[in-house]
């Protein structure tokens, strides 16, 4: 293997481990600000006439920190690409690998299709909301419109794109981690763990109120990413110490 394709691989290595790595630290922040701002993501499921008024007292911190998880869920996208990039060793995709970028894709998009109504639509719903000129019977069509986009547009997005899409592209990368062993064994096996539990959210769409559960294979998911992320950083320094 020539010098040029060893520093290649050692600057693809890096390049996806700080990607993966910051990816697993950004979520805390619109974690933080969302917490504070509208007890997110508990709220999710709060009625609209506890959540309206409440997104239009926060509306600033609101926007910065959706603003923030859409950063986030589209650098998602960069890490799922990296990853494949990291183990197909320089050569051709394999299939499967080629059909985890696909599912990487399909969660960018369904991530950042629920994230835009908290940008767009639910912001407008909350100034028309409480406006002291709105009328009764227009608060409660209001408060119809923001159930059923909520609903729709959760579904894209938490079930979708942070479960099932999310789900398949890791269980592909943690099987050819197995496969082939570029990094240690064990992350193919976390992986496979994470993947399971992301999997474990689609009960939702069977009408399964799992409540915060998402946030427990979420957390699993970051984890992972800190522990891929720092083992492709340490990769190349092994390396070099084998040769």
């Amino acid at each position: 293997m020539s010098e040029q394709t060893v520093l290649s691989k050692q600057s693809l290595h890096r390049f996806a481990g700080w990607v993966l790595v910051v990816e697993s630290l950004l979520l805390f922040v619109p974690v933080a600000i969302l917490g504070q701002a509208i007890d997110w993501p508990q709220s999710l499921a709060d009625p609209a006439d506890k959540m309206l008024p409440l997104l239009a007292q926060n509306a600033a911190a609101v926007r910065l920190g959706y603003l923030n998880y859409l950063a986030y869920s589209i650098l998602f996208w960069v890490a799922a690409l990296s990853t494949v990039q990291v183990l197909s060793n320089g050569k051709s995709s394999s299939i499967g690998l080629r059909v985890a970028l696909g599912f990487g894709i399909a969660s960018t998009i369904a991530r950042c299709l629920g994230i835009i109504r908290w940008l767009v639509a639910m912001p407008a719903l909350a100034t028309l909301y409480t406006d002291s000129a709105t009328s009764t019977g227009t608060r409660e069509a209001i408060a119809v419109v923001y159930r059923v986009l909520n609903d729709y547009a959760g579904s894209v997005g938490e079930v979708l794109g942070v479960s099932l899409f999310a789900a398949i592209w890791l269980a592909i990368v943690s099987l050819t981690i197995l496969q082939t062993r570029i990094v240690s064994r064990w992350l193919g096996f976390l992986g496979l763990v994470s993947a399971t539990l992301l999997a474990v959210q689609l009960a939702e769409l069977f009408g399964t109120d799992l409540g915060a559960f998402i946030t427990v294979s979420v957390s699993v998911l970051q984890l992972w990413f800190l522990a891929m992320g720092i083992a492709l950083l340490r990769l190349p320094n092994q390396r070099q110490n084998n040769l």
